[in-house]
């Protein structure tokens, strides 16, 4: 029986393929999801309704199964993005943050190393984040 918060099989498929290195995008419900990710990256839909699920649920998650080694956010145009704050207190302050503007971001999910993308149905605005996975603790 699985003891931790993650239990989708298919998320748990794709996570136990991916290795140290391997990139996770977290994708808002605006993410174009075709056109601007990895076209070989597992694929997870996860957006059943606007709203539901929203990255912080599938980062809660996310966390109690797997080691991040670091997070990438896209940036918004200037102004604070209320969604990136509560993924840096998930994360905590000993995992590396970084900030890219919006086409950046495209061409790292649209890398080689993005593996898995998880669709939510996150309404808010810029609150898709790339995440590294890291060692096993």
């Amino acid at each position: 029986m699985l003891t931790n918060e993650l239990i989708h099989p298919h998320l748990i498929g794709a996570l136990a393929a991916a290795g140290h290195g391997t990139r996770l995008l977290l994708a808002d419900g605006n993410f174009p999801y075709s056109s601007h990710s990895n076209p070989a990256a597992e694929k997870i839909y996860l957006n059943l309704r606007p709203g539901l699920l929203t990255v912080d649920d599938v980062l809660s998650a996310l966390l109690s199964a797997v080691n991040i080694e670091s997070a990438t956010v896209m940036n918004s145009d200037g102004s604070p993005v209320p969604a990136h704050t509560s993924y840096r207190e998930a994360l905590g302050e000993a995992i590396p943050f970084e900030q890219v503007d919006r086409y950046a971001f495209y061409d790292l999910a649209r890398a080689n190393d993005t593996a898995i993308v998880v669709a939510t149905g996150d309404q808010r605005l810029y609150a898709n984040i790339l995440l590294t996975i890291g060692l096993a603790g």
